[in-house]
């Protein structure tokens, strides 16, 4: 790998561990502050309204200076969001800046490695941060709960170091030339540009399967975590730290299911996996039947490798499509755009759900239910375009 390479994966996985650490101790905060049970699915979404808002601009702004110190100054935002909940900002408000922050890292995480590494090392490149980002999702809710247990605020001011941590490391990635600069900065062009992006994915018939169900997947997989977590608690009798161990069960099960899909998937044929989305909603409401946890262990994790092995190589085919279309960076903006549409719609259909007090049986039926019936749409509308 190339200098500067290593750096920049530390970096990330300090940023990523940190990310998913936060969530946690801000959701062991609003429990200390006695706040409504329905206030820990919002946390979310205030998280992800900034990648919605900021998604025609992020991808500019991570092209017009070097993407290192865009990285830096993204994780310099994501603590400023922590020390806003440590002076006593309302979480809700504090996590949004750091979804703030977060938006504005994530084009150049990505689009870095284009600019730093050779053709034939991104392959390798994109294992090695997938591989931290996967670690990072596993080890992170455990990292969050754990820290937060007796004190969120000790939880959190750790988390900041993290943060810092991170924005050291990202100081010290090499500057590298810059290689897409907008044509225009002014907030017509921006905008108008984004919407040519954002249509002509969707119009696409590859690009239009794939976006679908990338963000079916990541609205049902924030949505996920939550469930886990109520259920967790009425079913099994969990604390949050202990559902904490199931969540990253889940992600386990992700990994493996990447892997296989990795190995026997072909991208000219990734298409053919969106059945294991229809028995992932499945095994979702099965759920409903589960009182053991060890039991509950290994569906989590089955549930996981069905929805790795059904993402990864959908999430290939868009990024194939996007690149071949639209370039990387816009592609990777309209991606994120979308996924957190379905992660801010799902999340507020769950926030509702609890707000109304439904019974957990019930909502992890609704959610079983929405998941088959939209993959089984997604599945059929594709076929009938590939027909005409």
């Amino acid at each position: 790998m190339v200098k500067g390479f290593y750096t920049l994966l530390i970096a990330q996985f300090l940023s990523a561990i940190a990310d998913n650490a936060l969530l946690f101790a801000a959701i062991a905060l609003l429990a200390k502050l006695n706040a409504p049970s329905w206030h820990e699915p919002l946390l979310r979404e205030f998280f992800v309204i900034s990648y919605i808002i900021l998604a025609p601009f992020v991808g500019p702004f991570a092209d017009a200076l070097p993407k290192g110190r865009v990285m830096f100054l993204s994780n310099g935002l994501k603590f400023i969001g922590c020390l806003m909940a440590l002076v006593g900002v309302p979480p809700l408000y504090a996590y949004a800046m750091v979804g703030v922050g977060a938006a504005a890292y994530s084009p150049a995480k990505y689009g870095i490695l284009t600019e730093m590494l050779p053709s034939s090392l991104l392959i390798k490149a994109n294992a090695w941060m997938e591989g931290t980002t996967v670690t990072a999702i596993i080890l992170g809710p455990v990292l969050g709960s754990t820290l937060s247990a007796n004190n969120p605020y000790t939880g959190i001011a750790f988390i900041m170091v993290l943060y810092l941590m991170a924005a050291g490391f990202n100081y010290y990635i090499p500057k590298v030339p810059i290689d897409h600069k907008v044509e225009q900065k002014n907030l017509q062009f921006l905008l108008k540009d984004f919407w040519h992006a954002f249509v002509t994915l969707w119009k696409d018939p590859q690009g239009q399967v794939s976006l679908a169900v990338t963000t079916l997947f990541w609205g049902a997989g924030a949505t996920l975590q939550f469930v886990v977590l109520q259920w967790a608690d009425v079913r099994l009798g969990f604390s949050q730290q202990q559902a904490t161990y199931l969540i990253a069960i889940l992600a386990v099960g992700i990994a493996a299911g990447s892997i296989i899909a990795s190995r026997y998937v072909e991208l000219e044929n990734a298409v053919k996996v969106l059945p294991a989305g229809i028995y992932m909603g499945i095994l979702v409401i099965s759920m409903m039947l589960i009182h053991s946890p060890v039991l509950a262990g290994i569906l989590l994790f089955v549930i996981g490798v069905l929805s790795g092995y059904f993402l990864v190589p959908l999430n290939s085919l868009l990024q194939h499509r996007g690149h071949h279309l639209l370039g990387a960076g816009h592609s990777i903006a309209v991606q994120n755009f979308n996924e957190n549409i379905g992660i801010l719609l799902l999340l507020g259909a769950y926030t509702w759900m609890v707000g109304a007090k439904l019974d957990i049986n019930t909502i992890v039926a609704i959610f079983g239910v929405f998941i088959i019936v939209s993959m089984s749409l997604i599945t059929i509308l594709y076929r009938k375009q590939i027909q005409r």
